[in-house]
């Protein structure tokens, strides 16, 4: 039978990952797409968000790097090479802070398997800040020279120059010539079904694996869970007040109204979404902090009684 084509898909915390995967589901042009989650944390809110689209979703938790998922990685893929109806492509979103060419290399261990790209996210308001960080500038950096296309996302939400010079910085970084702008995470179809000569068109070869280099030692995921139920106000007041060193936080909640919310925290930028209705609060918090810096979730609760653990 042919390979089955495979797109990883990175990109640092909160650059757009899932709703570039979700907007691919809702335009797949009636192929079938088996989606793989590399999420960090002990819950994989990413996927969850993309069931919302896909029966054909996987999860692969605590998800920091590659050799902490290999193993369950290839068996993943074993099963979906036996399949008797096998799909027309294989995606997978790797975490965050994990490197996309080391999870590419290790899908293309299987035969059953081509790889058709590595799309990387970049989050074109904040990558300037992000690239400067002493702790975390490296893993964006390596993100996008392991890419072989380029997404550029939330370029609405700066001025038309910066969006140039954003594009000028990533593309002087980057390993390769094809740059798209993401609108609320909508690209061409051709980064993921198309002619892999013309996604290859100017495209370095994928690095060798090497040994892994060490993530920042402080970063870590913690896990809030809480069967009670959020006041509105008090979890806005909470999300304003996180330091920058809460890099990612997200999740989905209830309020005592009984709604129910998926909740973005990127840096400064927070947002709520409404949701279908969830049994409780789950939110993972990614970041280079401790634990006492995210305990405002606790004061937001109507009552307390709220588990926060380390993932």
């Amino acid at each position: 039978m042919s390979p089955i084509p495979l797109v990883v898909i990175g990109g640092y915390l909160g650059a757009g990952k899932t709703t570039m995967i979700n907007a691919l589901l809702s335009n797949t042009e009636g192929r079938r797409v088996t989606v793989l989650v590399n999420d960090f944390g002990s819950i994989n809110i990413d996927a969850a968000l993309i069931r919302e689209r896909s029966d054909d979703v996987i999860g692969l938790e605590n998800g920091c790097v590659c050799c902490s998922i290999g193993g369950k990685l290839m068996e993943t893929l074993i099963d979906i090479s036996a399949r008797e109806v096998r799909p027309d492509l294989l995606v997978i979103e790797a975490s965050g802070v994990s490197d996309p060419v080391r999870i590419a290399q290790v899908g293309m261990l299987d035969r059953a398997f081509r790889l058709q790209g590595i799309v990387v996210a970049v989050d074109a308001e904040r990558i300037e800040e992000t690239l400067a960080d002493a702790y975390i500038g490296d893993i964006a950096r390596r993100q996008i020279e392991g890419a072989t296309s380029i997404v550029l996302t939330k370029t609405d939400l700066i001025a038309a120059d910066d969006a140039r010079a954003v594009r000028a910085r990533v593309m002087e970084l980057a390993h390769t010539r094809i740059v798209f702008d993401g609108d609320r995470g909508e690209v061409p179809n051709v980064l993921f079904f198309g002619d892999q000569a013309l996604l290859r068109e100017g495209v370095m070869p994928l690095r060798a694996l090497g040994p892994s280099r060490d993530l920042p030692a402080n970063l870590r995921s913690f896990t809030f869970h809480s069967d009670k139920r959020f006041d509105r106000r008090r979890l806005k007041d909470t999300c304003a007040s996180f330091s920058d060193r809460i890099l990612r936080a997200k999740g989905f909640v209830r309020f005592d109204d009984g709604a129910c919310a998926e909740i973005h925290v990127v840096g400064k930028r927070w947002c709520v979404r409404p949701c279908c209705d969830v049994a409780g609060t789950d939110i993972v918090v990614i970041g280079l902090f401790e634990p006492d810096e995210v305990q405002g979730f606790d004061a937001a609760l109507l009552g307390a009684a709220s588990l926060f653990v380390e993932s």
